[in-house]
């Protein structure tokens, strides 16, 4: 696991572009959030948009091993169910992209994935992960919200009474982009791990999210 030494001050910024590179700049101390501002591939963003089309639950998670830097995620098996679906093939290479990416950043060899279809906000008020850095996407639906370090007091997260209730103050990502949060397990990175919470999706809305976490 990498060893970054903490900063001495209270300083965090997040970071955007419009290419996978910028995913690299977590790597940085002062850097809490980054963010590949990706558009989807059509057939991908398709495929996702057909999968809630049919309006079924849909849950996944794995639990990958992988021996070396040079082993591709086993991902044969995910959403099996609908691979009659067109773009379900793409859909998972985009997956295997993404898995063996976040991999190669960090020198991960175990990594949690999870995927699902979502109704309703699974962490409705702001949080921090306690995890060293968490990869999110939305393939389809609206994307998580999160804060800028100023907009929440940190010693009153869970409070909602505490939240910023405008609208400007809260920050969100897109479907399609790629983000990398930060959490309070990343050595140097205690007591601030990115704010940030499920949205809440509108009365029949619903949204397909990828999570990866690091563990090992």
């Amino acid at each position: 696991m990498l060893a970054l030494k903490p900063l001495q001050n209270g300083t965090r910024h997040q970071v955007f572009g419009p290419t996978p590179q910028t995913l690299a700049s977590i790597l940085e101390d002062e850097i809490n959030l980054a963010v590949w501002q990706r558009q989807l591939p059509i057939h991908v963003a398709e495929f996702a948009s057909l999968l809630l089309s049919l309006d079924e639950p849909y849950a996944e998670a794995l639990s990958l091993e992988l021996p070396d830097e040079d082993s591709e995620p086993d991902l044969s098996g995910l959403a099996s169910e609908y691979r009659d679906l067109e773009g379900h093939e793409g859909f998972i290479a985009d997956l295997r992209w993404l898995t063996g990416a976040f991999a190669c950043l960090l020198g991960a060899r175990r990594i949690g994935l999870r995927l699902r279809v979502l109704d309703k906000a699974m962490c409705p008020r702001f949080h921090v992960d306690h995890v060293p850095v968490r990869l999110i996407t939305t393939y389809a639906g609206i994307g998580s919200e999160w804060l800028k370090e100023e907009e929440m007091d940190r010693r009153e997260l869970g409070k909602p009474l505490a939240e910023p209730q405008e609208k400007s103050r809260i920050q969100q990502l897109t479907s399609g982009e790629v983000a990398l949060l930060k959490g309070e397990k990343w050595h140097g990175n205690e007591g601030f791990g990115l704010i940030h919470r499920s949205p809440k999706p509108a009365p029949g809305e619903r949204r397909l999210m990828l999570t990866l976490d690091w563990l090992g």
